[in-house]
């Protein structure tokens, strides 16, 4: 093996033989496990929210890999409507074209092009990170297969009445045209105004105060509501109000939905353009009266004066004319949540049209039974009732989009406004009987990108053909996925998977948390923070940093920000890490946190750790290369027996994390085991025995197949977590282990076995292991050289003590480096010693002739002095008022912290310069 770990040398290397050489398809034995994707869209790159899931994902299909089970993880793409679209229409502007001048077929071709050119990125980077997927099965939601299925669930649904089309509110996009998912409009706080408006009575009597954020909207007002119960308006409800500028009279209703201690208690009602004044509107029978066309101006409804502003333009207008009338009340700043489209991020309308929905009720009850019953189970548990609380409040599902690039809606009109729904217009003229010579026009919408994803489980594995690999791998065994997702694709999942596969889509659902920053922030471009894994792996120099972090951004005052930060914090640039070290950081953060801040310094330690794996096996392999590890006779000793018993509670513990999908209590057994437990003890103590002199063949025999066996089954289990490491190392250690096989992916997981588990070993070895660091704790405090033998004294030995000394004593002389442990004779006296306890046992190491006592008098005098001196400056700081009452509280209880700190250090220098100072003292 190469000296150092160097993973730029073996990553690449070893994940293209495992895929030529077919390692991630299903093995065709064993009991079915499969995972899919959650499909990244086809334009995108590996963030670190994907780079986290992809970590979980292969982790988990890696483990089941190795307990023999036919594991499929199902990769692919989504085609991503909204977001793809707008990547090749920006292309086509920067040469001064629109969609409009290619032409539907011709701009779809183009999408394709783009697609085929630059939408293997994200497979690229996947491949970087050592993700496990059967590449021979990747799949695209556009492609010839899935198409099909999704025309299929269409056309099925609309022959069963759960598809129509209706005019209804939808999220629209006034930049893009478009109608908009939830998920894809964003609420952001944005400072605002709050205008309260004065609307007189018909009759002249008096007038209402009603408050909008959305003066222009008044001009689409089809009532005012009041509470029921609101004893100053409830004699008003029934009466009328003249809507000003629009000079139309509107009903006062009453309604519950009325806060009544929130502005006047009058609120303006705009059925066509707030989807809460919609449902109010549909309970009191109100007229929608659309003021907006597609581009947000106002359209023929309104008084001429107004019609084709801009929105905005025509809020100015109309408060200026509302003024003129003296029908302002008053003004206020007002922040308020503003809608805005994630892609254009223009403020989103809701907008009254003729949209596609799917009926969702009749496919909500069957889902919400499938949790309930436990057919599908949420990991953490907590997050079914956020399931529920959504699916029992579910609202009809608007599925149509207003884009080019997607599933065109497969639906045709006639002339005379009649529509047919069918899989293809063959299809349709030959169900419906319609003339070849009637004219047939497809909807131009397309589908949401939703829709096809809802159908990803069963579509990827071949429906609606009945296909082997649906019959063996649906449902699959988990959902990995974030909590944010939960509504829009999950619960549509769950719903289409029963209602075409009568079955459940997956078992269980793993919603892990969201990666923010250090200081749990979201990571994004503005920010300035947002990392990229593979610059994490490959490591960047710090002005490419500086370029990608602050290029593209148009405020120059952000750039210089985020430039500054990006120095201060990379002064260096990033390190290159390796993919191991990223994975194992991932899997460590893998809590049940909802956010999960992702730290730079944790990936440096367990680079560190990649290091200590690697010079740890460099030395089992350098001391069993070439040696006896035959057949004979071996002889365990007790540093063997301890080591193969930790190994037994280590796999029992990193099985139950696998099987909680808890892989942060996983990789904390396992670093805890492979640091602490093999590397720093179990490596020194076989020198005990391999450079031991009077160690006998079956003795070593036995410490060297201890070491390579721990070693290989070690980097079996921890395979799933860190691939290319764990698989490098095996290549060398697996035969002297005795294991056959072409890679560690063909390996069994080692399963722990509770009866090669022994207790009372393991306590002595603990207790062994006390001793040792007794006597180190001893020699750090005082100084003493690390290659300075000397005799350890006990006093108060119990015979337990004695004998667990006689059997283990060699351990203690060697990691101690001490030249005897002898016992005080009855009736000896205790020499001036630095003394530690281990339960009723005195340990001691006599200070005569081991230290200068005049030079270590003086050494500890100045620390003490040192101490006392930042003692003084961190009481004084803590003594100004305006200190405490200013600073950041993180910060004063840091500095309280650093008090209590260098007080009990203080009284532990204090201590050993009492005993110093005894020595140097005449009896």
């Amino acid at each position: 093996m190469d000296k150092t770990y160097s993973p730029r040398d073996i990553e690449q290397r070893l994940y293209q033989r495992w895929e030529a050489e077919g390692r991630f398809r299903p093995s065709g034995q064993g009991r079915p496990y499969s995972i899919v994707i959650p499909p990244p869209n086809v334009t995108g790159t590996l963030h670190m929210g994907h780079a986290f899931q992809d970590t979980i994902m292969d982790a988990l299909t890696r483990y089941h890999r190795m307990l023999g089970e036919d594991t499929l993880w199902q990769p692919g793409t989504d085609h991503a409507g909204i977001a793809t679209q707008m990547v090749v229409e920006r292309q086509l502007n920067a040469e001064q074209k629109t969609r409009h001048d290619l032409g539907r077929e011709a701009f779809v071709a183009r999408v394709w092009r783009w697609k085929d050119e630059s939408g293997g990125t994200i497979a690229r980077q996947m491949r970087r990170l050592g993700a496990s997927v059967d590449w021979s099965r990747d799949r695209f939601t556009m492609d010839e297969g899935l198409s099909r299925a999704v025309t299929e669930t269409f056309v099925r649904l609309h022959d069963e009445g759960l598809i129509y089309r209706g005019k209804r509110l939808v999220n629209w996009d006034p930049v893009l045209h478009t109608a908009l998912s939830d998920l894809e409009v964003l609420s952001l706080e944005e400072p605002g105004h709050l205008w309260h408006l004065r609307y007189p009575l018909a009759d002249g009597s008096g007038s209402l105060v009603v408050a909008t954020t959305r003066p222009e909207t008044m001009l689409g007002d089809t009532a005012v509501a009041v509470h029921p119960e609101d004893e100053r308006y409830r004699q008003l409800i029934g009466r009328t109000l003249r809507l000003p500028l629009a000079q139309r009279e509107i009903p006062i209703v009453g309604d519950d939905f009325v806060d009544r201690e929130f502005g006047s208690g009058c609120v303006k009602i705009t059925p066509a353009h707030d989807f809460n004044d919609y449902e109010l509107g549909q309970r009191h029978g109100l007229p929608l009266i659309n003021i907006l066309d597609q581009n947000a101006a106002l359209n023929d409804a309104v008084p001429a004066a107004y019609r084709g502003l801009d929105r905005f333009e025509a809020r100015r207008r109309v408060v200026a004319d509302l003024e003129a009338l003296g029908l302002v009340d008053k003004i206020e700043p007002h922040a308020l949540m503003v809608p805005r489209g994630d892609r254009s991020n223009a403020v989103i309308e809701p907008w009254l049209t003729d949209q596609w929905y799917v009926r969702i009720e009749p496919l909500a009850g069957p889902a919400i039974a499938a949790v309930e019953s436990g057919r599908i189970r949420f990991v953490p548990e907590n997050w079914d009732r956020t399931y529920f609380e959504w699916m029992r409040n579910i609202k009809d599902w608007c599925i149509s989009r207003q884009l080019w690039w997607g599933h065109r809606i497969p639906a045709w009109y006639a002339p005379d406004g009649a529509v047919y729904v069918g899989r293809s217009e063959a299809e349709v003229r030959e169900r419906h009987a319609l003339p070849a010579g009637l004219a047939l026009r497809q909807d131009e919408d397309v589908l949401d990108t939703w829709f096809s994803s809802a159908l990803w489980p069963f579509s990827t594995l071949g429906w609606p053909e009945r296909t082997p690999e649906l019959a063996k791998f649906y449902p699959t065994s988990v959902l990995v996925t974030g909590f944010d997702i939960i509504f829009f694709w999950v619960a549509r999942m769950i719903m289409l998977g029963l209602k075409f596969m009568d079955e459940v889509p997956f078992r269980e659902v793993y919603v892990h948390g969201l990666i923010r920053d250090a200081e749990g922030q979201k990571m994004s471009k503005s920010k300035g923070n947002v990392l990229d894994p593979l610059d994490l792996i490959d490591g960047i120099d710090l002005e490419t940093l500086v370029h990608k972090r602050t290029g593209g951004l148009m405020q120059p005052h952000l750039a210089r920000g985020i430039e500054k930060s990006t120095r201060k914090q990379f002064p260096d640039g990033i390190a290159p890490y390796g993919t191991d070290a990223l994975r194992f950081t991932f899997a460590a953060l893998a809590t049940l946190s909802r956010d999960i801040r992702f730290d730079v310094g944790r990936i440096e330690g367990y680079r560190n750790f990649c290091n200590k794996l690697w010079n740890a096996a460099r030395f089992v392999l350098m001391s069993v290369e070439g040696q006896d590890l035959g057949p004979g006779e071996e002889r365990l000793s007790l540093a063997d027996r301890w080591i193969r018993s930790r190994l037994e509670a280590v796999l029992e513990a990193t099985r139950a994390g696998f099987a909680a999908y808890r892989l942060d209590l996983a990789s904390q057994a396992l670093y805890e085991f492979t640091w602490y437990e093999f590397c720093d003890w179990y490596l020194e103590l076989s020198k005990a025995v391999l450079q031991s002199e009077t160690a006998s063949d079956a003795e070593r025999r036995a410490t060297r197949r201890t070491l390579v066996g721990t070693l290989e089954a070690l980097l079996r289990a921890l395979h799933p977590l860190m691939p290319f490491i764990t698989e490098e190392i095996w290549q060398r250690a697996a035969p002297l282990a005795g294991c056959g096989g072409a890679s560690i992916m063909q390996q069994r997981w080692p399963q722990p076995d509770a009866a090669r588990r022994e207790p009372a070993v393991e306590a002595e070895m603990r207790w062994l292991m006390d001793f040792i660091l007794a006597v180190r704790q001893i020699r750090g405090e005082m100084d003493i050289a690390p290659s300075r033998r000397f005799e350890v004294l006990l006093a108060q030995a119990s015979t337990a003590d004695l004998e667990r000394l006689a059997r283990g004593g060699h351990f203690v002389e060697r990691l101690a480096n001490v030249s005897g442990l002898r016992p005080l004779a009855g009736g000896e006296a205790e020499p001036e010693s630095a003394v530690a306890m281990l339960g009723e046992l005195r340990i001691l190491v006599p200070m005569a002739g081991l230290i200068d006592v005049a030079a270590e008098a003086a050494r500890l005098g100045k620390r003490i002095g040192k101490l006392q001196q930042d003692l003084g400056k961190t009481q004084a700081k803590l003594g100004n008022s305006s200190f405490v009452a200013n600073a950041p509280p993180a910060v004063v209880e840091q500095e309280r912290a650093r008090v209590t700190e260098f007080r009990r250090e203080l009284d532990s220098l204090g201590a050993q310069l009492e005993r110093v100072r005894r020595l140097g003292s005449p009896p």
